[in-house]
């Protein structure tokens, strides 16, 4: 399963400001650059909780098969339509009693294909996220993305070393952590 974000979550000032008051700087010059390591700390949260911290606008390529299909992203808020790829790209959107939809109590959004469609792939657009945006965010994934964000920014020049977070960040993290079973 490839997923796509279609629309980023926004980390509007608010996170930016909180990022650059923790390393006390005043200046906008690095303010690209601070973004930039924001998101790559959003993507190890996510890495590491294995649930998605800001709520995006996702899209998952999934097989065109009969049956249950699971989305790898969670948590899942809203499933928004479910189209088949054609081999040259062209999507067609499915009639809607050809499937059916379902978040788990969990998160976990899955897709049940009443019929095989004639292309090999469907792509499904959903919404995903623990919280609409960095102000409603909890305090722990916050401060955790904020103290790994700095922490890149610091050892920026060291070229890198170690890419787990580290134990202090792990911990703000560890709450929120999914364990899968295989």
């Amino acid at each position: 399963m490839k997923r796509t974000i279609i629309s980023p979550p926004s980390l509007a000032p608010g996170a930016l400001d909180e990022l650059k008051q923790w390393l006390a700087i005043t200046t906008t010059r690095d303010d690209a650059a601070l973004t930039a390591l924001l998101r790559s700390a959003l993507d190890a949260c996510e890495g590491f909780t294995r649930q998605m911290p800001l709520e995006a606008l996702c899209e998952e390529v999934l097989p065109a098969t009969r049956g249950w299909h699971d989305l790898s992203t969670t948590p899942v808020q809203s499933i928004t339509s479910l189209a088949t790829l054609g081999a040259d790209g062209t999507r067609t959107d499915l009639d809607p009693g050809d499937y059916l939809f379902d978040i788990t109590a969990g998160g976990c959004g899955r897709i049940n294909l009443l019929v095989s469609p004639e292309q090999s792939r469907i792509a499904a657009l959903f919404s995903a996220g623990l919280a609409p945006d960095w102000g409603s965010l909890s305090e722990g994934l916050r401060h955790g993305v904020i103290r790994l964000a700095a922490h890149q920014y610091r050892e920026r020049n060291d070229g890198g070393g170690d890419r787990s977070p580290p134990a202090a960040i792990a911990a703000l993290w560890q709450p929120w952590r999914r364990i899968r079973v295989a």
